[in-house]
């Protein structure tokens, strides 16, 4: 499992798609009710949309890394839109 694709959309929130083909809501505001040093600087919006993929994994510049495996895991799925 990778992510191929990471999306920033309102706030802190990120659209993920996976190799497996599914897409989902990465919602941020849950992982920044925990503490730590690297999750410290997500707090401002700017730096939590630097957002980028290395190697199938959710990265940020400070060296945070999050797993697709546990990702695919929180997301909430993303349904195609109703036209």
């Amino acid at each position: 499992m990778k992510l191929i694709a990471a999306h920033c959309e309102t706030g802190f929130t990120i659209r993920l798609t996976f190799s497996d083909g599914a897409e989902g809501i990465f919602d941020g505001c849950e992982l920044l009710k925990k503490r730590g040093p690297l999750l410290d600087a997500l707090r401002d919006e700017a730096f939590f949309r630097r957002a980028f993929i290395d190697a199938g994994a959710l990265c940020w510049p400070n060296g945070l890394e999050l797993s697709p495996a546990r990702l695919r895991e929180v997301c909430v799925s993303a349904e195609p839109e109703q036209v």
